[in-house]
């Protein structure tokens, strides 16, 4: 017998079958890809960084409004802005926050390097993550933009530096990390491995 899967994963893995069945990319970040690179943590959401076409938000709502809080036109707004939106499942209160890929040449070069990783055994799920130089590379930025002071972040990073040790690809952080603005943050958090 299977373990029950936990019903904010289920959640996202809905989610992650639409945009799938729609033709849609998609890659997870956040906190739960700093989970799978790093040090796991509880999360109560899940952050997808999607490649959704705007002739396919109402599709994309419709499928998912009998389980989820989404609102149609907010996700077509968001589609035209290339900003963020959110789902919120009904019976579980998982909140999914969806963020519309930009067209940065990081974007783009973040989004190609993208990987599938086994999330299930039994039977096998995989689902893209965010590799984990992007994902440090943008727990990064998020740390510099919230004035540098939030340790979970912190901690996410040095997490993500640990776990990876001399996996990760130096050459390939300290490019971005010039290019993003935060070499300094990237300096001392390599420095504590």
């Amino acid at each position: 017998m299977k373990p029950e899967q936990p019903e904010g994963l289920r959640a996202a893995l809905r989610v992650i079958d639409v945009l799938e069945e729609l033709g849609a990319e998609y890659h997870v970040g956040g906190s739960y890809a700093s989970s799978v690179h790093g040090i796991p943590r509880q999360t109560r959401d899940i952050d997808l960084v999607v490649n959704l076409r705007a002739d396919r938000a109402a599709a994309f709502a419709a499928r998912l409004s009998e389980e989820f809080y989404i609102d149609e036109s907010g996700v077509e707004e968001a589609i035209r802005e290339k900003r963020g939106f959110n789902l919120v499942h009904f019976n579980s209160g998982f909140k999914v926050d969806i963020f519309i890929r930009g067209e940065e040449p990081y974007d783009l070069e973040e989004f190609s390097r993208h990987r599938a990783e086994i999330i299930q055994v039994e039977p096998e799920r995989r689902i893209m993550i965010k590799s984990p130089e992007d994902t440090l590379l943008r727990k990064l930025q998020w740390f510099r933009k919230g004035g540098e002071v939030s340790d979970r972040q912190w901690e996410d990073i040095l997490g993500i530096a640990h776990t990876q040790g001399d996996r990760l690809d130096v050459a390939y952080l300290e490019h971005w990390a010039a290019q993003l603005g935060v070499e300094d943050l990237l300096r001392k958090a390599l420095g504590n491995i």
